[in-house]
């Protein structure tokens, strides 16, 4: 697909992007994992930046505590009841017509990581959890595709931009996850919208000299405080020389179920999803009638919502996960979801 020049006249004259790197990004594919806080701001800058085809993957509806920092979603999108990743591209496309969007409306998981991640040229890390990040790094590893982490809470973020079998990848840097509760959240440390906004700009800008193949891309973790205004940059140039299992001996315990499939709280909100039992999509549309009388139910292409106990509210979606609102117990969430939809 060829670029608007006039549209992308001032990125042309930006002599280490060019035409020829402006034709590159014209051409390019990028998978954004989690269109959420990150996601959002960096799909946001891509779909400006020129980039030929976005994947918008996304498991989660938005709320209205998302609003000051996701910056995709509007109170319109929390009264229209869609999913993030469709939100996400309505807005999108207001902003660039010619730019080719795909939406899957799932959890990436050890099942279906590889297949929503094929095809892509770069992945953007959007994500709110480790499972996730360790997934996307074997998938990158195992199929070469780079890709860009980045996290953010409070006032602090980082980035790390990977380019597999050559610099550090997320293994490198974290052998093991965190041990739950370890680590502080934005449920526990908050977060601000600035934080959000510049590491979400970061990100693209490393997706974009990873896509146009600058060379001295993912040599450092970029780390900052924008509340005592420090910004580093910690070399893992070490790092990439030594290499790990996966980077270095094709070892992918998460994408083979060796690690993970656990419930998940999700990350600032009072809610657990729970993932399917066995494989296969639910027929919504059976799904909505027979729920119609234990409680009020909203439905449409994506998800049935069903507001059952006092404060409770399920979201199933057509891959068989449920968001239960209400609650941050994984074993009361699983009830309730066997009680409910049948799990």
């Amino acid at each position: 697909m060829a670029f608007d020049a006039v549209r992308y006249s001032r990125q042309v004259r930006f002599g280490p992007l060019g035409k020829a790197g402006q034709e590159r990004l014209a051409q390019s594919r990028v998978a954004i994992v989690g269109c959420g806080a990150l996601g959002s701001v960096s799909a946001l800058a891509l779909a400006r930046a020129g980039v030929g085809m976005l994947r918008l993957i996304d498991r989660d509806l938005p709320e209205v505590s998302n609003l000051p920092r996701q910056v995709l979603f509007d109170e319109q999108d929390l009264r229209d009841g869609l999913p993030k990743a469709v939100a996400a591209k309505r807005q999108l496309e207001r902003i660039n017509s010619s730019l080719q969007i795909e939406v899957a409306v799932a959890d990436v998981s050890s099942r279906n990581a590889g297949r929503l991640l094929e095809g892509v040229d770069c992945i953007v890390d959007g994500t709110d959890n480790f499972e996730t990040r360790f997934l996307i790094n074997e998938v990158s590893c195992r199929d070469r595709i780079p890709w860009v982490h980045g996290g953010a809470i409070g006032a602090e973020g980082r980035v790390l931009a990977v380019r597999p079998g050559i610099t550090a990848c997320l293994r490198c840097l974290i052998p093991d996850p965190p041990a739950a509760g370890s680590l502080p959240t934005c449920e526990s440390a908050g977060i601000i919208g600035p934080a959000a906004l510049v590491v979400g700009a970061v990100q693209a800008a490393e997706a974009m000299k990873l896509l146009v193949g600058a060379a001295d891309v993912g040599n450092a973790l970029l780390a900052c405080d924008l509340w005592e205004g420090a910004w580093r940059r910690i070399d893992l140039s070490p790092l990439a020389e030594a290499g790990c299992q996966t980077c270095r001996q094709a070892d992918f315990p998460w994408l083979e179920g060796r690690r993970g499939g656990t419930p998940t709280a999700l990350c600032g909100r009072d809610a657990v999803q729970v993932a399917p039992a066995g494989a296969g999509e639910i027929d919504l549309t059976s799904l909505a009638v027979r729920l119609r009388g234990v409680g009020r139910v909203t439905a449409n292409p994506w998800l049935v919502r069903l507001d059952v106990e006092p404060g409770i509210q399920l979201s199933v979606f057509g891959d068989g996960r449920v968001i239960v609102t209400g609650t941050r117990e994984e074993a009361k969430a699983r009830a309730i979801v066997a009680r409910y939809v049948g799990q």
